[in-house]
């Protein structure tokens, strides 16, 4: 039985990895910051923990209630309260990337003893295709009108820095995905993927074997060129 984490599975993207991971018969642990929101998750079969990525002793705490775990989805983000220049500041930056990129090195590091127990441990990170430079200076992509810049900046860190660790973890399966445009809470409801396309990168992803890529960037079409 694989036994996956996903952070931030309480809704959108996050809940529906989940439910799609339970059909494929993983065992789904559901990272959230209030427990008590869960009764989404629970309802389709997921163990609810607690856990608040921009806290260490949450991380740590919720990673001690796993029994194993062979797949860790890093899904929870923000978006922030900076949508231009003339709104942002330090503080502004600083939030979003302690969420979004720092928030993953705290899951990330916490998780690795229990990952390197497994005999198929895999790390999905969750970027965007607004963390991709090519994209954002596109005008027939639909990352062109973003302009929030903590972000942006932030899911190219998260692009980054899947990279790295893939480079470093050379026994596990560590890639990143771009979930497009899709109708979340996240966007207000404006996109035009379904929930269940904007999970299919994450959920090809979380299913790799040991012969499948690391240090990849994909989407639902399948890989991002670097």
């Amino acid at each position: 039985m694989t036994t996956t984490l996903i952070t931030g599975a309480g809704r959108s993207l996050g809940l529906e990895t989940a439910r799609r991971l339970i059909d494929a018969g993983h065992t789904v642990y559901a990272g959230l910051r209030n427990p008590d929101a869960g009764d989404a998750v629970r309802s389709i079969g997921a163990h609810v923990v607690r856990l608040d990525v921009t806290d260490s002793a949450s991380v740590q705490a919720a990673l001690a209630e796993l029994p194993q775990l062979d797949v860790l989805i890093n899904n929870a983000g923000i978006l922030g309260t900076a949508y231009g220049v003339d709104d942002l500041d330090a503080d502004a930056m600083a939030t979003v990337l302690d969420t979004n990129v720092t928030g993953i090195v705290r899951v990330i590091q916490a998780a690795l003893p229990l990952l390197r127990r497994s005999a198929n441990p895999v790390i999905v990170n969750v970027a965007s295709g607004v963390g991709w430079p090519r994209y954002l200076q596109d005008p027939t992509h639909d990352e062109y009108p973003v302009q929030a810049v903590p972000y942006a900046a932030s899911k190219a860190a998260v692009i980054a820095l899947t990279v790295q660790y893939a480079k470093s973890l050379t026994g596990m399966r560590v890639n990143v995905s771009d979930p497009g445009y899709t109708d979340t809470d996240f966007n207000a409801h404006s996109g035009h993927q379904t929930v269940t396309e904007g999970t299919d990168a994450t959920v090809a992803l979380a299913t790799l074997d040991q012969d499948g890529p690391t240090g990849e960037f994909h989407d639902r079409t399948g890989r991002i060129a670097y």
